[in-house]
Parts: C-alpha cells; sequence; structure tokens
C-alpha cells in the first residue's frame, strides 16, 4: 500500500496538507502517515526538566494528531498512523522515508507569506532532486472545495 507522508506542525497549511494527504490517500486505496518532529533546541534544561518537556511536547502532539485522525476516520475513511521523532526536521523526514519503504509522497502545506512557503519547504526542496519519492506542495490558502475538486 502506498502511504502519503504529511508533516503535523504548528502552521496553518499544515491544515490542507492533511486534508490532501487524506484525501489522495482515500481516492488511491492508499494509506496516511503523520509525522511529528520534535526539535532538539526545545530540551536544553537539565535532565529531569528536559523528560517532562518532552513527555509535554510528545502529549501536545498526541491531541493534535486525534483531531486530524478522527477527521480522516470520520470524513475519508483513513485510520493514520503517527509517528514521533526527535532532531532536526528534514533530517527525520528523510530518515521516515528511508526506514518505510510504503511511503510514496511527501506532502508538505506551503505557506502563504511575502517571505516564502516556509522554512521546511526551503529546506525539503534543496533536497529534492536526491528524495527517492516525490513531493506534493498544497497551498496553505487553496479552498477546500478546490482541494476536493483536484484529489
Amino acid at each position: 500500500m502506498r502511504k502519503f507522508l504529511v508533516i503535523l506542525d504548528d502552521s496553518r497549511e499544515c491544515l490542507n496538507a492533511m486534508r490532501f494527504a487524506a484525501m489522495r490517500a482515500t481516492n488511491t486505496g492508499g494509506g496516511v502517515t503523520i509525522l511529528s518532529v520534535i526539535p532538539p533546541d526545545e530540551f536544553n534544561h537539565w535532565i529531569g526538566v528536559a523528560d517532562i518537556m518532552r513527555e509535554e511536547a510528545r502529549e501536545r502532539i498526541i491531541v493534535h494528531f486525534e483531531v486530524f485522525a478522527k477527521w480522516m476516520r470520520d470524513r475519508q475513511g483513513i485510520d493514520p498512523e503517527l509517528v514521533i521523532r526527535e532532531g532536526e526536521a528534514v533530517t527525520e523526514i528523510l530518515a521516515q522515508i528511508q526506514e518505510d519503504p510504503d511511503i510514496g509522497v511527501l506532502v508538505l502545506g506551503a505557506g502563504t507569506e511575502k517571505s516564502g512557503p516556509g522554512p521546511l519547504i526551503a529546506s525539503m526542496t534543496k533536497q529534492a532532486g536526491f528524495l527517492p519519492i516525490p513531493m506534493t506542495l498544497v497551498p496553505g490558502e487553496m479552498s477546500k472545495e478546490r482541494l476536493e475538486s483536484i484529489t
């Protein structure tokens, strides 16, 4: 089964990437893996405090994931998989792609700020020529109706 890998973060455009991945998975008989990466700089504290902060970050991710997962199950009939990794986002995305041979497409949401589509897309496009799978960029301002019509 081909899976769509989508990144869960705090960006607004993440919502459209989630929608696109779920709709494409439904329409192609695929699955969805949702990856959330906890950056290492969040834990530059004493060990005990870092452990507590790491656990709180994981709990926030799981709560956020459950919102998307419920929508995907209820509306798209897709039961997504959650993967939480710690490290630098690009490194962890590439590692997840290498470790899961069922991942067939990376889906990223593009921001609409004047400064560009966002730091993750800027970093990932530098890697695009070396990716073993295609990368789909979903515009953050694309309407739900437009997403439905193209998926």
